[in-house]
C-alpha cells in the first residue's frame, strides 16, 4: 500500500509522543475543571446503577410472580422499570450536560493555546509548511482531541458498570461470575493488538486531510491566476487525486478501527453461548455443574444472561477503547507538536525598548533562509538615524533580507544587528514591532472597512486619528473617491479595491502606528503614476522625520534617498548620492539605464520630441 502513502510524510516539527506523555498533557487540560469532571463522574455512577436495577428488578419479580402473579405485582413491575428508565435518563442529561461544559472549554482553550503558539513563529516557518496544513491542525486535530474526553467519559461509565454488573453477578453464582471473567483477558488483548496499526492510520488519516486542505487553500487563493491560464482542469485533477488518496486512506482506517468490533462479537457470542450451556446445567441440582456451583434458580439464571448481555457490551467497547482511542491521540499528538514547535527567532532578553532614534547596525551578519545558500555572507551596514536609505539591485542580491532581519522576522546565524547600540536579540520583541513600520509591495488588507484596517496600526485609536492619517497622503482625497468613504467594505484580502488603493490604505495604516523606523518594499512598483503621486507626498513627509528603508524599483525613491546602496550577491558594492554614483559610471549606472532612466522626466521629454518628429510630413 506503499502507494496509497505517497505525499504524506511527516512535518519537521513533528514529534512522537509516548502514551504516557500524551495522558498526562491531556489530564492537565481537564485539571481546572476538576469538580464539574467529578459531577459527571457522580452522574455515570448513578446512570449505571439505574441501567443495571432493570434486569435485576425483572429477575426478582420473575420469582416473585411465579409465586403470586397478581395484577398488583405487574404494575409494581411496570412502575419499577418506568422510574428506573426515568431515573437514568435524568443522570444521563445532566452527566451529558457537564461533559459538553468541560469538553468544550477544554477544546476552546487548546485551540487559544495552539493559535497563540502559531501566531509566534517566525517567517521562516510559514515558509516552510503551507498555511493548509496549519489550519488542519488548528481546526480539525483540535476537534479531534475532543474525541478523547467522549471516549473517557464512556470509558468511565463502561467502567462502573462492569464493576457493578460483576459485584451482583457473584452474588448470584460465584462460579459462573468466574468462568465469565475469565473469558476477558482474550478481549483485551484482541483489542491491544490493534493499538500500533489504529495509531498509524489514524496519523495517516489526519495527514491527508490536512494536504487535501493545503490544496483547496492553495486553489482558491490562486483562482484567479488558475481561469486566467485557463488551468481549472488542473487544480481540479490535482484535487481529485488528492481526495482519491484521502478515500483510500480513510478506507483504511475504518475497516481497521471497525474489524475490531465484528471480532470482540464472535468473541463474545462464543463465551455468551458457553454460558448459556453452563447456566443450563447450573438449574440442574442433578447435574454436578448444578452440585458445584450450588443451583440457580429460573430467575437468577435469567437475570445472569441477562446481566451477561449488559456486560459483555461495556466490555467490548472497554477492550476496543484504546484502539479507538488512537484517533484522539494522533490528533492530539499533531496539535501538541505544533504548539511544541521552537520559534526559531530567539530573543536574548526581553529589555524595554523604549523610544527609538533608529540608528541600524549590521556587523559582519551571516544569514541563510536554508543551509544551502547563504543570502548575507558577512554583510555590514551601518544607517543613521533619520537617514532614508534605498536599496537597489537585481534580484536575489539581498535587499529584502535586509529589511526581514530588521524587522526580525528571521534569524541570523551570526554577527550582530544593533539598533541604537542595542544588540536587536535583546530588546522585548514585541515592543520593537510597534516600533517599525512596514509597507509592502502586494499591501494584504483584512476583511472589514478601510477604517478597521487603517486602525490596525493602532487598535486604540479614534475615529479623528484614523481619519486624520488618511489625510495625510494626498489631502485624503483617495478616500474621498471611495464610494463609502472610510467606511468602504474592502472584501477578502482587500479585492474590493484596485491595488493602489490597498497600497494607500496600507500606509496610511503604517503612518496612524507612527513607528520609528520604516522598512519600504517600494509601495508605488505597482500602481499609476497619478496614485504614485500621492503615495511619493506621504512618504516624503514621514521619511523626512524617521529612518527609512527602502527597497527602491522607482527613479522617484531613489533620487529622494539619502543614500543609496547598490547590492549584488548578499554584499554592498557600490553607495552614495543618485548623481554621485551616476558620474561613478559603475553597476548603479547600468541598472539606472537599463531599469531606472525610462522613468527620468528628460527620457520622457526626449521620447514625446522624437514621436513629434516622426509624424511631421514629408516636405
Amino acid at each position: 500500500m506503499g502507494f496509497i502513502l505517497d505525499g504524506l510524510d511527516t512535518e519537521d516539527y513533528d514529534r512522537q509522543y509516548g502514551d504516557r506523555e500524551l495522558l498526562m498533557r491531556i489530564v492537565d487540560y481537564f485539571r481546572p475543571y476538576a469538580r464539574k469532571m467529578i459531577m459527571v463522574a457522580v452522574m455515570i455512577t448513578l446512570n449505571s446503577a439505574a441501567g443495571t436495577g432493570a434486569p435485576v428488578l425483572i429477575a426478582r419479580s420473575i420469582d416473585i410472580i411465579a409465586e403470586n402473579p397478581t395484577t398488583r405485582n405487574m404494575f409494581l413491575l411496570a412502575g419499577g422499570v418506568l422510574l428506573l428508565g426515568a431515573a437514568a435518563w435524568t443522570f444521563n442529561f445532566i452527566r451529558q450536560y457537564f461533559a459538553a461544559h468541560v469538553v468544550g472549554n477544554v477544546v476552546l482553550q487548546l485551540r487559544q493555546d495552539v493559535f497563540a503558539a502559531n501566531v509566534r513563529h517566525d517567517m521562516s516557518f510559514y515558509d516552510e509548511h503551507p498555511s493548509g496544513k496549519i489550519v488542519s491542525r488548528v481546526t480539525s486535530d483540535t476537534q479531534g482531541f475532543s474525541d478523547v474526553a467522549a471516549l473517557t467519559m464512556n470509558l468511565l461509565s463502561q467502567g462502573l458498570l462492569v464493576i457493578i454488573l460483576s459485584a451482583w453477578l457473584f452474588t448470584i453464582n460465584v462460579y459462573l461470575t468466574l468462568l465469565l471473567i475469565g473469558m476477558t483477558p482474550l478481549a483485551v488483548a484482541i483489542a491491544l493488538s490493534f493499538r500500533r496499526i489504529a495509531r498509524q492510520v489514524t496519523q495517516q488519516a489526519r495527514r491527508v486531510t490536512a494536504k487535501i486542505n493545503a490544496q483547496i487553500q492553495e486553489s482558491v487563493s490562486g483562482i484567479t491566476v488558475a481561469k486566467s491560464f485557463r488551468q481549472e482542469q488542473a487544480i481540479y485533477d490535482t484535487f481529485n487525486e488528492n481526495n482519491r488518496q484521502g478515500y483510500q486512506v480513510g478506507v483504511r482506517r475504518g475497516l481497521t478501527l471497525m474489524s475490531i468490533f465484528p471480532i470482540l462479537g464472535l468473541a463474545s457470542g462464543l463465551g455468551t453461548a458457553l454460558l448459556i450451556y453452563a447456566g443450563g446445567l447450573a438449574t440442574r441440582p442433578d447435574s454436578a455443574l448444578g452440585a458445584i456451583s450450588g443451583g440457580v434458580t429460573p430467575g437468577d439464571w435469567y437475570l445472569y444472561m441477562q446481566a451477561v448481555g449488559f456486560f459483555w457490551w461495556p466490555m467490548m467497547n472497554i477492550a476496543s477503547f484504546w484502539s479507538q482511542f488512537q484517533d484522539g491521540l494522533s490528533a492530539s499528538e499533531r496539535v501538541f507538536a505544533l504548539i511544541d514547535a521552537e520559534p526559531k527567532v530567539q530573543q536574548l532578553a526581553n529589555e524595554p525598548v523604549g523610544r527609538l532614534h533608529g540608528r541600524i547596525q549590521f556587523q559582519h551578519v551571516n544569514f541563510s533562509y536554508t543551509d544551502k545558500e547563504v543570502a548575507l555572507p558577512y554583510f555590514s551596514l551601518d544607517i543613521a538615524a533619520g537617514e532614508t536609505l534605498a536599496l537597489v539591485g537585481h534580484t536575489g542580491a539581498g535587499k529584502s533580507s535586509i529589511a526581514k532581519l530588521i524587522a526580525r522576522f528571521y534569524e541570523f546565524q551570526g554577527g550582530k544587528i544593533l539598533v541604537d547600540g542595542r544588540d536587536i536579540r535583546a530588546l522585548d520583541l514585541g515592543q520593537y514591532r510597534q516600533r517599525i513600520g512596514l509597507v509592502p509591495q502586494e499591501p494584504f488588507l483584512f476583511s472589514g472597512t478601510v477604517k478597521e484596517n487603517i486602525r490596525y496600526g493602532r487598535p486604540g485609536a479614534s475615529d479623528a486619528e484614523v481619519a486624520a492619517a488618511a489625510d495625510r497622503i494626498s489631502g485624503g482625497e483617495w478616500a474621498a473617491d471611495l464610494p463609502d468613504g472610510l467606511d468602504t467594505d474592502v472584501g477578502e484580502r482587500g479585492g474590493r479595491l484596485s491595488m493602489g488603493q490597498r497600497q494607500l490604505a496600507a500606509l496610511a495604516r503604517v503612518i496612524l502606528k507612527d513607528p520609528a523606523i520604516f522598512i519600504l518594499d517600494e509601495a508605488t512598483a505597482s500602481v499609476d503614476p497619478f496614485t504614485e503621486t500621492q503615495i511619493q507626498e506621504g512618504l516624503d513627509e514621514i521619511m523626512r522625520q524617521r529612518t527609512a528603508v527602502v527597497i527602491a524599483h522607482r527613479l522617484s525613491t531613489v533620487k529622494h534617498a539619502d543614500r543609496i546602496v547598490v547590492m549584488a550577491a548578499g554584499g554592498i558594492i557600490e553607495e552614495g548620492t543618485h548623481d554621485s554614483l551616476m558620474a561613478q559610471g559603475g553597476h548603479y549606472a547600468e541598472l539606472y539605464n537599463t531599469y531606472f532612466r525610462h522613468q527620468s522626466l528628460a527620457y520622457i521629454n526626449d521620447a514625446f520630441r522624437l514621436t513629434l518628429d516622426e509624424d511631421e510630413p514629408i516636405s
